[in-house]
């Protein structure tokens, strides 16, 4: 008997090894350690980076308003990379020019957009009352109005990519804000918010120290989500006439002006609808990510 309880126990090796701290799992990092292991987040922060970085540096030394009588409507060649236009303008540059536009107006309108979409749900949700009925109300309000027709309506005459912003993110939040405010109920009665508040904690510091952060994972979804639909309603927008007005240029100008040609001269289309796509899947791939990599200890 003695003999098998001593060949039962394991052997100092043995011991050690069981002993000897396990490494941490990758989905036991932090957020930022999980978003980069996630294959298809950091293949959309990739191409986001890389697409921010062209349209902000510009077509490598050309003038996207320059013209080159020599070559009207060129083929993609060693000079022109993308072909040219009927006037002669180089579709590589008015490319990477319209990117930057519809780059600026998406990113400004959908990051504003989430942002007064977490307040406004957070505040609602804490609150109740009157001012969450009031809240919610002109929220669904909002949804059911054709916001990309409204916002080309209010539109004034000649206005600039800031303003085209602003009504942009009028019609983006409300979405947003429901499911922020629904979440806000849920967390209002955890343990962590009833203890601030019985410490004295304001509402403000309730909200932007306690809630938005625990709500971060949706928010950075829902950011990535308005980010992307932001960038198709301006480009909507553009192809329709409204929003940014030429001289200047915007992937939806670039498109509008390259659908009738689109079958015979290929080239004036296929570049910004190319870059327009690559944008919204980088966009979205990037804020699945963020969301799978913020709500994995929740």
């Amino acid at each position: 008997m003695t003999g098998l309880t001593h060949s039962l126990q394991p052997s100092p090796r043995r011991l050690r090894r069981l002993l000897r701290p396990r490494p941490t799992r990758p989905s036991e990092g932090g957020p930022l350690r999980r978003l980069v292991r996630d294959r298809a987040a950091f293949c959309g922060g990739v191409l986001l980076a890389v697409l921010v970085s062209l349209a902000l540096a510009g077509a490598l030394g050309r003038d996207w308003r320059a013209l080159d009588l020599s070559a009207l409507r060129e083929p993609p060649s060693a000079r022109h990379w993308f072909g040219t236009t009927g006037t002669g303008r180089d579709m590589f540059a008015l490319s990477l020019r319209g990117m930057r536009r519809s780059l600026a107006v998406g990113l400004s309108a959908g990051l504003l957009a989430t942002a007064i979409a977490a307040l406004v749900g957070a505040f609602a949700g804490l609150v109740g009352g009157p001012a969450d009925r009031l809240l919610m109300g002109t929220a669904d309000l909002l949804l059911v109005l054709p916001g990309v027709l409204l916002v080309a309506v209010l539109a004034p005459e000649g206005a600039s990519w800031g303003t085209v912003v602003l009504l942009l993110a009028a019609f983006l939040w409300p979405l947003t804000a429901r499911t922020v405010r629904a979440q806000t109920r849920a967390l209002a009665e955890r343990e962590f918010v009833l203890a601030a508040f019985y410490t004295g904690a304001s509402r403000r510091r309730v909200v932007l120290r306690h809630l938005l952060p625990n709500l971060a994972g949706l928010l950075s979804a829902d950011a990535a989500v308005n980010v992307g639909v932001a960038i198709m309603g301006e480009s909507g927008l553009a192809f329709l006439g409204f929003g940014v007005r030429p001289p200047d240029v915007s992937l939806g100008i670039l498109i509008a002006d390259g659908t009738s040609a689109a079958t015979v001269y290929p080239w004036l289309f296929l570049p910004p609808a190319v870059l327009l796509t690559l944008i919204v899947l980088a966009v979205n791939l990037l804020g699945d990510g963020l969301h799978r990599a913020m709500d994995a200890d929740r």
